[in-house]
């Protein structure tokens, strides 16, 4: 399993769209076996889930994301958690033991940091 955890230095981004990159972790067995960084390629509409997809990836982890891209993820067959804070480690392992949940937080201002809302 690839999990792609959106990334802003060692934390997760707040917004997957507009973050440096994505930190791409192998997991069997609930182990790590690799992680690579994936920088990322520029927001454009409906791009990254299809990128994200031909990566292998099977999970996205971001802090908050705009509904159009959770459905894009979606339909490439992406599980989405979003609400997600903290650094990378501590996300991933929460995810690996299976204590990470989506709050189901949706962005709906992309230009606009922090306007996200619970829907």
């Amino acid at each position: 399993m690839k999990i792609a955890i959106a990334k802003e230095g060692n934390f997760v981004s707040g917004h997957f769209g507009h973050c440096e990159g994505f930190e791409v972790f192998d997991v069997e067995n609930k182990e790590i076996k690799e992680s690579k960084f994936i920088e990322n390629p520029g927001h454009r509409p409906g791009f990254l889930p299809v990128f994200l997809a031909e990566k292998g990836v099977n999970v996205i982890i971001a802090g908050g994301m705009g509904a159009t891209a959770q459905d894009l993820f979606k339909e490439n067959k992406i599980e989405v958690i979003v609400g997600v804070e903290g650094t990378l480690e501590d996300a991933i392992n929460a995810y690996i033991n299976g204590k990470l949940q989506s709050t189901g937080s949706v962005c709906t201002e992309h230009e606009h940091a922090g306007e996200c809302e619970e829907h």
